[in-house]
């Protein structure tokens, strides 16, 4: 049964949504506020976060960054803003998805299941071998670890299985549709804009110099190709760069 923390100040919305969630097989446990969250999080060590950004004491987004000091659980916002900018920051400070009030329960319990998906342990077992390497890049899909020149990296559940998409189809070039079909699932197909910056945010992590990739490139008009290079002289890539 996946523990769930849903961090909000909402007590009406936290209660509803406990009780649907728990009929769909979750276990919730509920905060308040952010630090009424953090020590909740470190104490239940949970399978996922649902994580309002407005709150007292301790909002979403420091609550975020504190989370992702220490750990890469997966972590879905959940906000009344819906500005494109709004959203990015979530996704650049380590979010996983992020879902706008009003939403419908429905909706926030088929992200959950996509999220959890990406974690091992709640997908289904893959068939790939358990280890992949191109270059320097060393990934172990069994125990979810990166490394780059034997430097441990640190990834979010989504950029560790954006990665892994790449490298099991290095050398061909994937369209953000196809990205999103394998990451995501079909029921984000209206969102392949995040896919540009999620991409961005894992070259940070990745790359040595994310403006020069080595190992995702840009096949421009189609989308991104995985494999092991030198840097290219010429021009740098953009983090507002598009495929």
């Amino acid at each position: 049964m996946p523990k769930l923390l849903l961090i909000d100040d909402d007590p009406a919305l936290t209660e509803l949504l406990s009780v649907y969630l728990d009929e769909l097989g979750h276990k919730v446990h509920r905060a308040q506020n952010g630090d009424e969250g953090l020590r909740a999080f470190f104490a239940l060590q949970p399978d996922l976060v649902i994580l309002d950004v407005t709150m007292p004491q301790r909002d979403g987004w420091q609550t975020l960054e504190r989370i992702r000091e220490l750990a890469s659980t997966p972590v879905i916002m959940l906000t009344a803003r819906n500005e494109e900018a709004s959203v990015l920051r979530g996704f650049a400070t380590g979010a996983d998805d992020y879902v706008t009030k009003p939403f419908s329960f429905a909706e926030l319990a088929a992200r959950i299941r996509s999220v959890l998906g990406r974690v091992p342990g709640h997908a289904d077992k893959d068939v790939a071998p358990p280890t992949l390497q191109h270059g320097d890049l060393v990934v172990d899909i069994t125990t979810r670890r990166v490394w780059r020149q034997r430097e441990l990296l640190h990834l979010t559940p989504t950029e560790f299985k954006l990665l892994v998409a790449l490298m099991q189809q290095a050398d061909e070039v994937l369209t953000p549709q196809d990205l999103v079909r394998i990451v995501w699932g079909e029921q984000y197909l209206d969102d392949v804009g995040y896919v540009r910056r999620y991409i961005w945010h894992l070259r940070k992590k990745i790359e040595l110099n994310p403006a020069r990739p080595c190992y995702i490139h840009n096949e421009h008009g189609f989308g991104y190709r995985f494999f092991a290079a030198d840097p290219q002289p010429g021009e740098e890539v953009e983090d507002s760069e598009a495929y």
